[in-house]
């Protein structure tokens, strides 16, 4: 059985955002604007998401390839 995955994008800075934003944003493995990366697509990733979802670009990766 496949993992499902999202990807998430910074699209702008953590700076003088609150401190339990920018833990959910280090929590997802983001470290700097512009950086993406793919997380399972978990109730817990997407409550992170959603805590930051002003700073985040979330989408589906491209289905296929392997």
């Amino acid at each position: 059985m496949a993992n499902k995955q999202i990807k998430v994008t910074l699209v702008k800075s953590l700076a003088g955002q609150l401190k339990n934003i920018s833990a959910s944003v280090r929590g997802l493995g983001l470290r700097r604007p512009h950086q993406t990366i793919e997380v399972a697509d978990t109730p817990q990733n997407r409550g992170m998401i959603g805590k930051a979802s002003h700073l985040l670009k979330v989408e589906a990766p491209a289905e296929g390839g392997k």
